[in-house]
């Protein structure tokens, strides 16, 4: 078991609001303390896809980069298979002791002997629909950036790429013939701004400075104030005081800014500009953007 605060806790991990309190945990804890990459795309992949997948992987695995992935058919197989040798982690939607889908149960060994598996359920859990959203948001959680390949509209893996860019992390995407209606997601995240991906190469340089990024003091700060708070009550998030409401609101523009930005001009805790910026999408007044970035909706 692995427990939210414990030395070896996947640090970038400790950075969402909603962080898994445990994780159960399966191999080599060492490959979450290298450079870690997600990789996510189509259950029904082509064979196209799948080849790159596998080869990107792999590559970046050489390069000493951890790839993180879902275990699921398609993208997320390959990709594992890619970076077995080297360095892979399996995020599982339920019980380490369930394998799925079953035809995945070679690999999921093998991971389990030669890198890292994840879980938030306990043993013995088959994997329901509401875990997956849950399974997803570890994935990006746990990485620099995510890399997707192939993706149809409102499919599991734009969702994590949505909580990729939430989390400030880089959302990647490999661009595809607009024919082919698995490649709509993809073409979608790159137009509204996500990084266009076509080697390793690519996503070496666009992760190099993440350390700068993730070592800057607004980060820090939230950090520091989670795990020294840890221990005390907490206000309810969804008790935001007008005064430090209204102040966001005037920040905000039809230009896109960073989340980031927006907690250190006006001076709040990163959980109550999340809240507040919560409260405005779901009121229909906020857009959200590739890259962690926020506007006024049209």
């Amino acid at each position: 078991m692995l427990f939210l605060g414990d030395r070896a806790y996947p640090s970038l991990l400790t950075e969402l609001s909603n962080a898994p309190p445990l994780l159960l945990w399966q191999g080599s804890l060492a490959f979450i303390e290298r450079p870690t990459v997600a990789m996510v795309g189509a259950r029904n992949a082509s064979a196209a896809a799948c080849r790159f997948a596998h080869g990107l992987a792999n590559n970046l695995a050489q390069s000493g980069v951890t790839i993180v992935s879902g275990l699921a058919k398609g993208i997320d197989t390959a990709a594992h298979q890619g970076s077995l040798a080297t360095g892979t982690i399996g995020v599982i939607a339920g019980g380490l002791d369930v394998f799925y889908p079953p035809e995945n149960e070679a690999l999921q060994k093998g991971i389990a002997e030669s890198g890292l598996l994840l879980a938030e359920q306990p043993l013995g859990i088959e994997p329901r629909a509401r875990h997956f959203p849950y399974r997803n948001r570890i994935i990006a959680g746990l990485a620099r950036g995510t890399v997707v390949i192939e993706a149809a509209p409102r499919s599991g893996s734009l969702i994590t790429a949505g909580l990729a860019a939430e989390a400030g992390r880089q959302v990647m995407a490999v661009p595809g013939s607009p024919l082919d209606p698995r490649s709509t997601g993809c073409n979608m995240l790159i137009r509204e701004g996500a990084t266009l991906i076509q080697s390793a190469e690519d996503v070496l340089e666009l992760i190099r400075h993440f350390d700068d990024r993730a070592e800057s003091p607004i980060r820090a700060a939230a950090f520091t104030e989670k795990h020294q708070n840890a221990d005390l009550p907490q206000r309810d998030p969804t008790d935001i005081p007008n005064s430090d409401r209204a102040p966001l609101v005037e920040m905000l523009s039809v230009t896109p800014v960073s989340v980031d930005e927006l907690v250190r001009q006006s001076g709040l805790p990163p959980p109550t500009v999340q809240m507040a910026l919560l409260e405005l999408e779901l009121a229909g007044r906020l857009a959200r953007h590739a890259g962690a970035k926020v506007s006024l909706a049209n």
